[in-house]
Order: structure tokens, then C-alpha cells, then sequence
């Protein structure tokens, strides 16, 4: 089995969309038409102008994982903070220590990229990821709080006049 990691562009689309929409399918009780999703890609997370990453990680020249991710300023001691959004592999590849290898080309570029943190957040309803990132070393960070709006509440709040 080859493995390669390289970040993905909008030539791996069509690859990419077939992975993202299986990670849709595993995280949300109503994921998006796969018909959508290309587009998507293209627009908003592929392009030159997406403020995200995308590496890829093959198996054999196919691609069967991916992370999301980019780096935040300002951290301390004026170095850079690398945040993972998404880190999915599919569910056939699982078990390889594909996720490990994908995490630790994460930190070593995070390192190349002089940040002094690699961040990320696990679902609750996904013990096993939070089990495995323990395994690993990361620390579980309860000191901070994690906030959201969302749909509605999203509208709400930006069209709110104080």
C-alpha cells in the first residue's frame, strides 16, 4: 500500500466530493445532494480564494481521507496556531493509522509554518476520535468554552440592533 499526502485542488474534485459527501453522510442527519457538493468545492473550499487548506491523503492513488484546516494569528509568543476543522477518513480505511499519519504531516507543517499550537474539536457522539487523540498525547483542553449561532439564531443576531 502506497500512502501520499498532498493538497488537494480542484483537479481531485470529482474524488473529493465522493469523500466529502461520505463524511456528510456519517456527521449529519440531513446531509447535502452529492449533486451539490462539486459546486461547492469549487466555490468555496477548493478555490485560490478559500482561507482553507485541503490535504489529501491517498491509498494507492485513491483518496480515502482528508483535512480541513488553517492557520490563525495572533498566538503566542507571535508564532501561528493551526486549526483542523475537519479530519475524516473513510470508513473502509479506518483502523490503518491513516488519521495518525495525516495528523503528523499536520504537525510537522504546523511546525514548517513556525505555529506553537495544532487545535482541533472532536464530536462528543464520537468517543472513539477523542479516545484515539488521548492515545496520541493531545491534551483535552477544558479551559475554554466553545460557542455557536446557527440558522435562525445566526439571522437573528447579525440583523439585531443594540
Amino acid at each position: 500500500m502506497s500512502i501520499l499526502i498532498r493538497q488537494l485542488t480542484l483537479d481531485d474534485v470529482h474524488e473529493a466530493a465522493v469523500i466529502f459527501d461520505e463524511m456528510y453522510q456519517f456527521y449529519f442527519a440531513k446531509p447535502p445532494q452529492f449533486v451539490d457538493i462539486e459546486p461547492y468545492l469549487c466555490k468555496r473550499v477548493l478555490s485560490d480564494n478559500s482561507p482553507m487548506t485541503v490535504m489529501g491523503i491517498f491509498s494507492d492513488d485513491k483518496l480515502v481521507g482528508f483535512a480541513t484546516f488553517t492557520i490563525l494569528f495572533p498566538a503566542p509568543a507571535l508564532s501561528g496556531q493551526m486549526f483542523i476543522k475537519d479530519l475524516f477518513i473513510s470508513e473502509q480505511y479506518r483502523a490503518q493509522r491513516l488519521g495518525l499519519k495525516l495528523l503528523k504531516y499536520l504537525a510537522k507543517l504546523a511546525l514548517e509554518n513556525s505555529c506553537s499550537r495544532l487545535d482541533w474539536t472532536a464530536e462528543q457522539s464520537n468517543p472513539k476520535a477523542g479516545a484515539f487523540y488521548r492515545k496520541i498525547g493531545a491534551t483535552h483542553v477544558t479551559d475554554k468554552e466553545y460557542f455557536r449561532f446557527s440558522d435562525e439564531a445566526l439571522s437573528r443576531f447579525a440583523e439585531y440592533e443594540f
